[in-house]
């Protein structure tokens, strides 16, 4: 298989001018200045460094705009990995975490080099509503610590333990902690409304606008509460060291489960972002490509610090909101991001730790579709939906994401099943109506010849449709006669029954013809050998021949044609 390896900046740059640039500009300028307080906000709240979120969102965000499918996706740490990053810091360690990341890097590269892209699109809405919802809960959760000031040293991964943890801290409570939590919020939702009626306010992204406010008065009056500089002594004003991350071959393959939790839930919201951006720019992207380029920026943003990133929708929004229409904005805005690192680090350390937290809270009540979990509009979903929705939602807030994902695509599956074998249904064909008794019928009224009609697909599922044939309740007939031509699929399962029939019926003297075979249930018939025990003249085209040929079997002319 030939591997196609063709970044999307290629096809923007023939073309590329003055007024194109300008638009990119902006848009970057935007975007880079949005990325830099949800890039420490996601890093703490997943149990990193802010420094880690900041070069996650630097690297990672350079190379998927560099390298990605998609004209306008923006790449860096995003709050989908929250639950997932801090699970994985508890359990495993840092060092653990930048491993799990590069591996799921690897297998992101692979899925897109072995196009299967466009797989993804296979997961049900119902699982992604159900999962999305679920991850707002948990990194609504993870904020409650900070929220309110909690003093607990370790926060526990699991849901139970959570819980525990939390209502044990409660006496701790910090006063000046939630005032600067509940304002940074109340201000951030007011910026946002007030921004779609005021020119000036739109062009600062809320985030930045409540982080400049809140890093400002911590400066100027010295809040009593936790701030950047006090938890984690500020952000380093230089490069950061490149270098590979310890390894343990001990515990490389407990790794695998969470790096495949990391490429999944990469690969899902990378290409759900890109789809989305794809409606409002008039475009579509390339999905292998922008895995091959998710694969990559997680191999590498790991070497600089970096953690686990994909395309981030709120960003990537920005950008097209702002005018950015190629790579261009997402490169410049890695590069604004730096420029601001390199030059006002030392400011970051007056960032209050409660307004980072509000931030996030905000992104997980914006990112969850509550509207889905209203009665009246569950109601009108079948119950399949429902469970397949609850079922991945409460699983994801308990339990964890991957397992969460795994049952809400193994319910998707056996409801599809059901509804498939459902949709699958044989018929007999009353012949009484169309030929003589006489023609059709023994002395004793039994039949000689049996005509059903089938609909729908004849696979595993539906296997047991075919039972009553394989008994012959209706008789020993001297020739069945099956009109698949409303059959749209077969599967090997379905082949093998209908071969169990064959040799059934040849045991007792009897054949079986088969007439409108479509294409792929001919080709399967054909290319199993069943036609050869059948015979060329027991396959036929349509049901007239089919009648035609099992009178011959019988021993009579053919009468009337079937009508």
């Amino acid at each position: 298989m030939k591997i196609k390896f063709r970044p999307k900046l290629l096809d923007t740059l023939p073309g590329y001018g003055r007024s194109g640039f300008t638009q990119d500009l902006s848009a970057g300028i935007t975007v880079g200045v949005l990325a830099l307080p949800l890039a420490m906000a996601f890093a703490i709240a997943s149990g990193m460094s802010p420094t880690a979120g900041i070069w996650t969102a630097i690297v990672a965000g350079l190379l998927i705009s560099l390298l990605g499918g998609s004209r306008v996706q923006i790449g860096g740490p995003t709050g989908a990995f929250i639950p997932i990053i801090y699970a994985i810091v508890v359990d495993y360690g840092v060092q653990n975490l930048l491993i799990a990341t590069m591996m799921s890097g690897v297998m992101l590269l692979a899925m897109g080099a072995f196009r299967l892209g466009s797989m993804i699109r296979f997961i049900p809405l119902s699982v992604v509503v159900g999962f999305t919802n679920g991850i707002a809960v948990v990194i609504f959760m993870s904020q409650v610590k900070d929220f309110l000031g909690l003093k607990i040293d370790n926060l526990p991964g699991e849901f139970f333990g959570k819980l525990q943890a939390l209502y044990s801290a409660l006496p701790s409570l910090h006063l000046p902690t939630i005032a600067v939590a509940v304002a940074s919020l109340v201000t951030l939702i007011l910026w946002n409304r007030k921004a779609a009626g005021v020119a000036w306010m739109r062009r600062i992204p809320g985030p930045l606008a409540v982080l400049i406010i809140a890093t400002a008065i911590s400066a100027l009056i010295g809040l009593p509460v936790d701030t950047i500089g006090s938890r984690f002594g500020g952000i380093p004003q230089e490069l950061p060291s490149i270098g590979l991350p310890e390894l343990s071959l001990g515990t490389l393959g407990k790794l695998i489960a969470p790096a495949l939790t990391i490429a999944l839930l990469g690969a899902i919201e990378s290409l759900l972002s890109a789809r989305v951006a794809d409606s409002q720019i008039d475009d579509r992207h390339d999905p292998n490509q922008e895995l091959m380029a998710q694969g990559i920026a997680n191999v590498v943003a790991p070497l600089f610090g970096g953690f686990a990133a994909t395309g981030a929708i709120a960003r990537t929004a920005t950008n097209i909101r702002t005018g950015g229409r190629t790579p261009v904005a997402g490169i410049l805005h890695a590069l604004v991001l730096l420029a601001i690192v390199l030059a006002l680090a030392p400011l970051a350390s007056h960032i209050p730790l409660a307004t980072l937290s509000a931030i996030v809270v905000m992104v997980s009540i914006n990112m969850g579709e509550w509207h889905a979990f209203a009665p009246k509009e569950l109601a009108r979903y079948s119950v399949q939906y429902r469970t397949i929705l609850l079922g991945t939602f409460l699983v994801t807030v308990i339990f964890d994401l991957t397992l969460a994902v795994e049952l809400g695509m193994v319910l998707a599956s056996l409801f599809f099943i059901y509804r498939m074998s459902d949709l699958t249904r044989i018929e007999r064909i009353p012949l009484e109506e169309h030929y003589g008794i006489e023609a059709l019928s023994r002395a004793d009224g039994t039949p000689r010849i049996l005509a059903y009609r089938m609909f729908g697909s004849l696979f595993f599922g539906a296997a047991n449709k075919l039972e009553n044939l394989l008994l012959m309740q209706h008789g020993h007939p001297d020739v069945v006669i099956l009109d698949m031509d409303k059959v749209i699929n077969i599967d090997t399962t379905g082949l093998d029954i209908l071969q169990t029939l064959q040799r059934n019926l040849h045991k007792r003297g009897a054949s079986l013809i088969l007439s409108g075979l479509n294409s792929q249930p001919g080709s399967l018939v054909f290319r199993s050998g069943f036609l050869d025990q059948l015979g060329d003249d027991n396959v036929t085209s349509n049901i007239t021949e089919a009648l035609i040929r099992a009178q011959r079997i019988g021993g009579s002319e053919p009468e009337v044609a079937y009508t």
